[in-house]
């Protein structure tokens, strides 16, 4: 079952910062704080934090379990651990998500460039918050601009996966991880030095235990699993690449660990700051590429050369948290076309990148120029709403009960223990909330998220 000469992250530290770079995306920065705000702050974030510890930890170990098991990626590793079986089909749920994501997801990513460009030039210099809304709507249906983003991001996704696991992978992720969690410091610590930024602060912070209602659990557990990129293929197919000594319970904590101190970061980047200028952070696009630059323009308006450093160095850190998705969901798809069907990765990475080139461009001129329909969403909108709202809620419920269930009890105590050498007298307590917790938990997300229980 197992394959030995498979290549193998190169250290511990690599394959955390690898599958942290995985779970650490857009989503942490752009979504965490809206839901943050929308329900009650503090008392959301404590919510947010126990899902993470009894849902988001032991799915996560699960996704870990089947691809280390396997030592494959996603799409063929069901086939493996389960031969002969319809589960073949999970696999490949979760590569078609990866791949769906990618193509629409590099247009956001594609995005954070063109606004890197503008914050080096200090294009943001002096303007008002009309500007900011016309201009990031002339410039996102704009046919040609965020296309050629939406290129070079992609080509940087594939130069890193081409390199492969080690020499791409790995080492990208140990740059750039670092460089990420400086720059949130650093931006975290400028925008709580503004004056009225406890209020900010005190709305993050302090919790009001009254605003505790079951949406608040509901958007918790979405965000939860949003945020830790469950169900998307990525953590099994880095944990193929994992040791035999990586300690899967201490890895799963440390990637959780990161992530959440990611979205708390961004948190205190952006309360403060619009609390010091008196704006309400909203959701998406919006927040980002509106409603955050013209808070930096106010925040820092008395010292103009403040405002241009500090919106550079928040574009830097959106497009490192984007590139370090894309590459773990350029892998997924990399990985399976490479072993189901034998071609060199270099080829198989071509595939991929010229599929989402395609998807992306489709993706970015439906929210301009071509304005069909389908199901009466625009194509950018569809994908996100199959794969977001239906694929992914799918495939980790999917996966919870591949392995709370179908896999063999024994084999799953074997890749927590490391075969017996690690302890894990949390065991009992790991399976019943895959085999009966989790499922209801997804479940319940699932027909949140499609409207049905509002």
């Amino acid at each position: 079952m197992q394959k030995n000469d498979r290549v193998n992250f190169g250290s511990k530290i690599g394959a955390i910062l690898a599958a942290a770079g995985s779970a650490v995306g857009l989503g942490n920065i752009w979504r965490f704080p809206y839901e943050t705000g929308n329900h009650g702050g503090a008392a959301f974030i404590l919510v947010y934090l126990a899902c993470i510890l009894i849902l988001g930890l032991p799915i996560m170990i699960a996704e870990f379990t089947v691809g280390r098991r396997a030592k494959a990626s996603t799409g063929k590793a069901y086939s493996i651990l389960a031969p002969g079986t319809q589960w073949k089909w999970l696999g490949f749920l979760g590569v078609l998500a990866g791949l769906l994501i990618l193509g629409y997801y590099s247009v956001v990513a594609g995005w954070t460039l063109e606004y890197t460009l503008t914050a080096v030039t200090n294009g943001f210099e002096g303007k008002g918050p009309d500007y900011f809304v016309e201009a990031f709507q002339s410039f996102s249906q704009d046919p040609i601009r965020p296309v050629v983003w939406l290129l070079v991001f992609l080509l940087l996704t594939h130069y890193i996966v081409v390199k492969g696991v080690k020499d791409g992978i790995e080492k990208s992720s140990k740059i750039f991880m670092p460089v990420l969690f400086i720059l949130i410091v650093v931006l975290a610590v400028c925008s709580i030095s503004l004056p009225g930024a406890s209020k900010g602060l005190e709305f993050l912070l302090k919790p009001d235990f009254s605003k505790v209602n079951a949406d608040v659990f509901l958007g918790a557990m979405g965000q939860a699993f949003f945020s830790l990129s469950l169900g998307m293929g990525c953590l099994s197919t880095y944990a193929s690449y994992f040791g035999s000594d990586t300690q899967m319970g201490k890895t799963a904590l440390s990637v959780g660990v990161i992530d959440t101190m990611v979205a708390i970061l961004a948190g205190l980047i952006i309360f403060p700051a619009a609390f010091s200028v008196g704006i309400q952070p909203d959701a998406g696009p919006s927040l980002i590429f509106i409603t955050l630059p013209n808070v930096f323009q106010q925040a820092f308006g008395g010292v103009p050369f403040l405002a241009m450093i500090f919106s550079l160095m928040f574009y830097v850190l959106l497009a490192l948290a984007a590139l370090t998705s894309t590459i773990s969901l350029h892998e997924v798809v990399t990985a399976y076309l490479n072993e189901q069907f034998g071609i060199s990765r270099g080829r198989a990475a071509v595939w991929v990148t010229g599929f989402c080139v395609v998807t992306g461009v489709l993706s970015s001129l439906s929210l301009g120029v071509w304005d069909d329909k389908f199901f009466g969403l625009g194509f950018f909108d569809l994908l996100d709403f199959v794969t977001a709202k239906l694929m992914l809620p799918l495939s980790g419920l999917l996966v919870s009960l591949f392995v709370g269930w179908y896999l063999k009890r024994s084999l799953s105590y074997e890749e927590l223990t490391n075969y017996g050498l690690q302890k894990a007298p949390y065991f009992p307590i790991y399976m019943f909330i895959l085999r009966y917790l989790a499922p209801i938990a997804i479940v319940l997300i699932f027909v949140n998220e499609l409207g049905w229980l509002s």
